[in-house]
């Protein structure tokens, strides 16, 4: 059987996927998904994804066993325990505890493919695991580039082109943005902090004073955990 490896490269074109016909991995590697991944590996029961700032803010009434949070901009929101930088997601921070996380494209990406037959969660820092994984499954596999706010970026289709350097000989059929993605990392691939240097978010984050973030998220088999949403819950795939 044939399989189809195909990339989304923004959340504003999801709806052109049959999102229902494929296993999507949804990547924001400038931070979301690497926290999360970092997160789950660090033991975390699990992390809640949701849209908006106010159902974040929500859980407040459920109790105390949830930490929040809230990013907006690449910035935490007042108010909330922290915002999306993998250095909150240490064991002595997550272990053990139920995380609500709501960022600007991330969340807004893996709440758009929720019809998908499963949802796993992709970054840099669990790339052999996830691939692995992925050779191993049934059917076709979408790649959902978060972006920045609905547009293209740099640093989520090159990963999405690691993936698919990983996998490509596997008997996939790639579409052409999957191409594409594949071009840009044989370009990027031999120094991958040194390409993404120039992207927008990166300058964004620069601005913020937090370069020490973008580096962790570009180190390569950090973690071996794959996140998967069961149900509302982001949780260990086992």
């Amino acid at each position: 059987m044939t399989r189809s490896l195909d990339v989304c490269l923004t959340p504003a074109l999801i709806p052109l996927y049959n999102v229902e016909d494929y296993i999507v991995v949804v990547i924001d590697i400038f931070r979301a998904t690497s926290s999360i991944c970092y997160g789950i590996e660090n033991g975390a029961e699990a992390i809640i994804p949701v849209s908006e700032v106010e159902e974040c803010a929500a859980y407040r009434e459920k109790g105390s066993g949830y930490l929040l949070a809230a990013e907006r901009n690449g910035e935490v929101v007042s108010g909330f325990d922290f915002g999306n930088s993998p250095f909150s997601y240490t064991a002595e921070k997550v272990a053990g505890k139920r995380v609500v996380l709501t960022t600007t494209n991330g969340t807004h990406a893996l709440h758009l493919s929720r019809k998908a037959r499963k949802i796993v969660i992709g970054s840099f820092l669990n790339t052999t695991s996830l691939c692995t994984w992925l050779r191993a499954q049934q059917g076709n596999i979408l790649l959902v580039c978060a972006g920045w706010q609905n547009n293209f970026n740099l640093e989520d289709t090159l990963f999405a082109g690691a993936v698919i350097e990983q996998l490509k000989n596997d008997g996939f059929i790639l579409d052409d943005p999957a191409i594409a993605a594949n071009d840009l990392f044989q370009i990027g691939k031999n120094d991958i902090g040194q390409y993404l240097s120039k992207t927008s978010h990166g300058e964004r984050l620069r601005k913020l004073g937090i370069e020490k973030d973008i580096e962790f998220c570009l180190q390569v088999d950090l973690t071996t955990a794959i996140p998967v949403l069961d149900g509302e819950r982001l949780v260990k795939l086992v």
